[in-house]
This record gives C-alpha cells, structure tokens and sequence, in this order.
C-alpha cells in the first residue's frame, strides 16, 4: 500500500487518516478479486489530499450552482440545558419537529429558536424521535461511553458478518482483471450518503447499480455527487404492485445493499431470515445510524446527528477554542467534523465488505454483512487530533476531470485510488433520480 499526499484536514479526530483506511479497504478488497481474474499483485496507491477531497465532495459545477444541503431551520439550537441538532431536510421529519414545537407553515429560524429554548434537551429529542422525527441532543463522549446505546455500539464489530451458507459456486464470466466487478448486478436501496457512495464505488468497478427511490423522494443537493455510475428508477414500495416489482429485481440481484431500518424492512417482508429463504445467493449488505443492538437500533438518524450523539461535535468544540481563553464552552455551538466523515467512511467501507463477500461467493459461501455510522464512529474517536500545523488538501486543477450532467457542465475530482492494472470509471453520467426503468438490463 502507497500512500501519497501531505494534506489533512483539521479536526479533533484523524478523519483524514479515516478517508485513507476506508478508502484503502475497499481498494484491497477490488485488488484481491482482480487477482483472481488473473492480475499480478496489484499494487493500491492513496492519495491523502484526494481521499480527504471525496469526502467533502467529489462534484463541482461550473457556471451554475446546486440546491442548499439544509434546509433552512435545519440545525444547533440552544435548549434549556444544552444544544440540540434538528434533522429537517426530508419533508416528513421537517413537519415532525413543527408539530412537536407547536409550529407550523414556512415559520423563521427565529420563531424555531424562540420555541426550542423552552424545551429541556431530552424531554425535546424523546419528542420528536416519538414523532418520526430526527433530533439529537449533544452528549460529551463520556457521556456517549456511558449511555446504553453507546455502550452497545462499542460491543458491535465495525463490519458485522452473519453466518455464512453453503451454495453453488459461480463462473464470473464478464468480469477481468481491469474490471473485476462486470458483469454484477448491485441493487442500491440507500440514501443519503453512506449507502450511495459504496454503490458508486462499486459502479467505478465495472458493477451494474440499480437504485431504486420512493416516487416522491428527491436529493437535489446530492444528486450530481452520488447518482453517477447508477441506473435510477423509483418503485411504490409500500404497494403491492412495486413490492413484486422489487421482488422481480431481487431475484436478478447478486447484491443487495439497503439503509432500512430493520423494522421497516420486516413490515415489508424483507427481513434477513425472509431474505436468505427466498434468495438464498443473495448478498445482503445493511447500513443504519445507530447500530445493530441496543435500544436505538431501529433510531431515525444521519451522520450529523450521530455526531451530536456519540460527543464528536462535543470535542470538535473544545479542540476549536483551545487557546481562546474560554474556561465556559456551553454557551459555544457544537462543532461538528469538516465533512460528513461518518457516512463517507462508512460507505467505502460497506463497498468493501461487499467485494469481499462477491469473491467469497464466486467460491460458493454467502455472508451478509452489518455496517453503522455509530461504530464508524468508535473507531474514529479512537484517533488522535489532527496535526494544526499540516497543510490543507488541495489538488492539481489540471487534473479534474471535465463532466457534462443533465444540470449543466463541471469537474469531478480524479479518482483517490489507484490499482495497477485495474480501470476506475463509468460511462454513465449523473443523472440524478428516476430516470431509468426498474429492469435489469
């Protein structure tokens, strides 16, 4: 493994030498089934500043600009006793924090202000988790150490592997040692923003994504970023006619990767034990926020919010004002990680497990696997700080690499990985969400 590069970026935490370790897992495990098709001990490149860069974004467009990433009253609010972090980006979670807070219409960020300072921070987040909501109150890591769900978290494996079953072995005939991933058919029920970056990942490799969205669900902000590399089709899962359709679809699947709650795939009839009797082949790889035991297993959550929760934007606020003579820090915002570290990571490391489960079931075993935002995030808080003094992550200009989309043209950042002998790239542009059939090809 070579790593080039000087860039980092500053944190209370290595996130930077995160985005290297992800980035080199999932880059191992492509290099592992290149081998099989024949490579010659591949050897895997990592550029520091590039890794860092993808997690930012990989996207830029020019001469025109994307969608906001929040919404507007999206946020750190100050409560009675604390900061809390208000999730309101999807519709349904925006109108479940204004019905708690007794609002309701295109209220200001003052009027959500005003309303949450009455509320004591717990009695507030247990609100609007009970509503469908998504919140989380900011916890210090010991406090986060303490707590039973983190305590649970810590108990959990980073990549959680179920038990393996016997089936045919596979001929993998159109995929080579350049594209060690042709040939196999990804079906991509993710959002935001672990799940589509494995699957883009994988897309770069040769596979054959599928996304599939609700008919209503839109990602403006991300869909330049993520959606490259896809085929994207929108099904009524929650109709009887979009549940046979993806039924359809997971009978060609050979991986299957989702961010559903458990509970919310059981009331579907996709629950693991009902998966592996219909689709005993299939590989079944699942991401969610809190993790896999516990009390919040089934929690409504996204890499901000689990920031706030398990102390990162606790300490992220303490490293900051070092230094600044202040001996009182909760009057101070939280202050989360530089990107959104937690799903990006994740992702690069669920595309890992699930390369590592097609080679193994080329040889005839199937294992699912278990990944979280909450345990990614154990193993980054086990880092040091990052060092002030290191330069920041930057890139040649010249290397960006020009990308016409459907919104307009821009320049994506070249790839963070190189394997020798193996091809990165897609010829399918980003397109964003519900422009393809839900048909294998």
């Amino acid at each position: 493994m070579n790593i080039t590069g000087e860039g980092t970026l500053p944190s209370a935490f290595d996130v930077t030498g995160l985005a290297v370790t992800a980035l080199s897992e999932a880059a191992s495990a492509v290099a592992l089934l290149a081998q099989r098709h024949g490579a010659e001990s591949p050897e895997i490149t990592v550029n520091r500043d590039l890794a860092s860069l993808w997690f930012a974004g990989s996207f830029t467009p020019l001469g025109w600009e994307l969608p906001p990433v929040w919404d507007a009253i999206a946020g750190d609010y100050r409560c009675l006793d604390g900061w809390i972090r208000l999730h309101t980006n999807a519709p349904h979670h925006r109108a479940a924090v204004l019905k708690v807070l007794g609002l309701e219409g295109d209220v200001s960020r003052e009027e959500v202000m005003a309303a949450v300072v009455l509320w004591e921070g717990q009695a507030l987040e247990d609100a609007v988790v009970a509503a469908n909501g998504c919140a989380a109150l900011l916890r210090s890591p010991q406090e986060w150490r303490e707590h039973p769900q983190g305590r649970a978290v810590a108990s959990e494996p980073l990549i959680g592997w179920g038990d393996p079953r016997a089936v045919l072995a596979l001929q993998d005939g159109e995929a080579s040692a350049q594209r060690p991933l042709a040939g196999v058919r990804v079906l991509d029920l993710t959002r935001i923003i672990a799940g589509p970056v494995a699957t883009r990942f994988l897309a770069f490799y040769g596979a054959e994504v599928l996304r599939i969205d609700p008919p209503c669900w839109d990602e403006p902000s991300l869909e330049a970023e993520l959606t490259i590399g896809k085929r994207c089709a929108r099904l009524d899962l929650k109709s009887a006619a979009g549940l046979v359709e993806l039924h359809e679809l997971l009978a060609g699947a050979d991986i299957f990767i989702h961010g559903y709650r458990a509970d919310a795939l059981d009331a579907l009839g996709l629950s693991d034990a009902e998966l592996a009797a219909r689709y005993p082949s299939l590989i079944n790889v699942a991401l969610n926020a809190y993790g896999w035991s516990g009390q919040w297993a089934n929690r409504r959550g996204f890499d901000s919010l689990v920031q706030m929760s398990c102390g990162i934007a606790y300490a992220g606020r303490a490293y900051f004002a070092q230094g600044g003579g202040l001996e009182d820090l909760s009057e101070l915002k939280p202050h989360p990680l530089p990107v959104q570290a937690l799903d990006h990571a994740t992702g690069y490391l669920c595309a890992a497990a699930a390369v590592t489960a097609w080679g193994e079931r080329l040889e005839g075993t199937v294992r699912n696997a278990r990944l979280s935002l909450a345990r990614t995030a154990v193993e980054l808080m086990g880092s040091e700080p990052s060092d002030p003094d290191a330069p920041a992550p930057h890139v040649d200009g010249s290397l960006l690499l020009a990308e016409d989309t459907v919104w307009g043209p821009g320049q994506r950042l070249p790839s963070a990985v190189q394997i020798t002998g193996v091809v990165s790239e897609t010829d399918i542009p980003a397109q964003g969400l519900g422009w393809a059939e839900p048909h294998w090809l």
